[in-house]
């Protein structure tokens, strides 16, 4: 599809010429030079045309997307742009994105020699999970002259799907393959304990533990020799997903609900690669998935595909429902990472005795979310008695988020309180924290 512009230029030669035609009735005299201006504006602006019209694909445009995007990162898309015109243009170009986007003043300018391309790199950052529609790339070609302006209409409608942070996933998997947790904030935690396997013998390095020499084998080689150990392995790990009216609130552009997500999926493929069983089960009202603990290859694709269909009614949920399918469905002790939030006291002791229940046959461990728009209500100056009554309010609702993890700790049960972008670095350091005190 091609559309054909005049540009500003044109017209404002053409209004010019248009009043010296007026003029010209006043005065013969310039009717003659106004004929002239207004052939050679003609010839001008057809032979203008021509060097735009002159091929029928004069530029070709085409779209780079990932198959699959990941939410709250930023994605790589790109343009590729080619002219097929044996002169240079210039163009603007527009890529129609995908409506969850919101934007609708996407453009970029730029020029092009002839029979040369370029690539276009963008990145988008999608807040929700779902199918995004790309649709047409549009380019306005404006010929030598400038004085016409070219549309191509190029069809390029893709779809694609956006879906938990794998890209966040990734990362904390390299960095615990190359035993680099340390960049992304983790603790190294001492380990307590002997809840280890035996691996092998090794000769002594500088930085091994005295207390695990080998002395039999110190005797026989001659060289110092310990034992290696390395974690107790094939534990179990259950990410525990609240997905009632509670996990809706936003930060960020993103719920509570899509940060957990996220999180449970990094805390799946991190307990993965330390030889653990991942696990998962999302609940709101009722029970909505329950993917049985292990450690198979492609048994984090699974998660992944588990925690990408999650949709809820944002309804209250039920944690006696939840206690009932943990106590039949999973057999033996494992730790479980429930990610939910609490609004009062009240609301923590309405449920505490299904989480006591939980506590009792297996290591559970209640994330909750800290509120920072109250944090930073708490740290701002008062300077009227409404502020001040704010400030209060604010400070009494902070208080009682930590009163809740105290509750939790005096009823036998790990608790974190964390804000939304600190959520993957706390869970994980807990959780090696626990493994490495053979908690689990």
């Amino acid at each position: 599809m091609q559309s054909f512009y005049l540009n500003k230029i044109v017209y404002y030669i053409g209004g010019a010429l248009a009043l010296c035609f007026i003029a010209s009735y006043f005065i013969p005299q310039l009717y003659g030079m106004a004929s002239l201006l207004l052939l050679f504006l003609g010839v001008v602006v057809l032979a203008d045309a021509l060097l735009v019209y002159r091929k029928r694909n004069g530029i070709i445009a085409t779209r780079t997307t990932p198959d699959r995007l990941s939410i709250g990162d930023a994605n790589r898309i790109t343009l590729h742009l080619f002219n097929n015109y044996p002169h240079p243009v210039s163009f603007s170009i527009i890529d129609e994105l995908p409506a969850q986007f919101q934007d609708r003043n996407w453009i970029r300018h730029g020029s092009l020699a002839g029979n040369q391309g370029t690539d276009i790199h963008y990145e988008v950052t999608p807040l929700t999970r779902g199918t995004y529609i790309f649709h047409d790339i549009r380019v306005f070609v404006t010929a030598p002259l400038r004085l016409v302006t070219r549309k191509f209409t190029i069809p390029a409608q893709k779809t694609t799907r956006v879906y938990p942070s794998f890209v966040q996933m990734r990362r904390f998997q390299l960095l615990a393959i190359s035993n680099r947790l340390q960049d992304a904030g983790i603790k190294r935690s001492p380990r307590l304990g002997h809840s280890m396997e035996f691996e092998h013998i090794k000769e002594y390095v500088r930085g091994d533990d005295y207390r695990t020499i080998n002395w039999k084998a110190t005797g026989r080689k001659g060289n110092i020799m310990v034992n290696n150990y390395t974690d107790e392995r094939s534990q179990q790990v259950f990410c525990i997903i609240n997905k009632g009216r509670v996990m809706k609130m936003p930060f960020e552009g993103m719920t509570l609900l899509d940060y957990a997500i996220n999180a449970s999926l990094v805390l799946s493929n991190i307990s993965l690669v330390k030889q653990d069983k991942a696990g998962l089960i999302t609940f709101a009202e009722n029970l909505d998935s329950f993917v049985p603990a292990d450690k198979r290859p492609g048994h984090i694709s699974r998660i992944l595909e588990t925690l990408y269909q999650q949709e809820t009614r944002f309804l209250e949920a039920d944690y006696e429902k939840l206690y009932t399918v943990i106590r039949n469905k999973i057999n033996s002790r494992s730790l479980l990472v429930l990610f939910t939030n609490f609004e009062s006291m009240e609301s923590l002791q309405r449920e505490m005795p299904a989480l006591k229940k939980m506590a009792h046959y297996h290591l559970l461990l209640v994330v909750i979310f800290e509120n920072t728009a109250i944090k930073g209500l708490i740290e701002s100056t008062a300077t009227n008695l409404e502020e001040v009554y704010i400030k209060t309010i604010a400070e009494k609702f902070a208080f009682e988020k930590r009163q809740m993890i105290k509750e939790l700790q005096q009823n036998g049960i790990l608790g974190i309180l964390t804000t939304p972008q600190q959520l993957t670095v706390n869970t994980i350091n807990k959780y090696l924290e626990l493994k490495n005190r053979a908690r689990i």
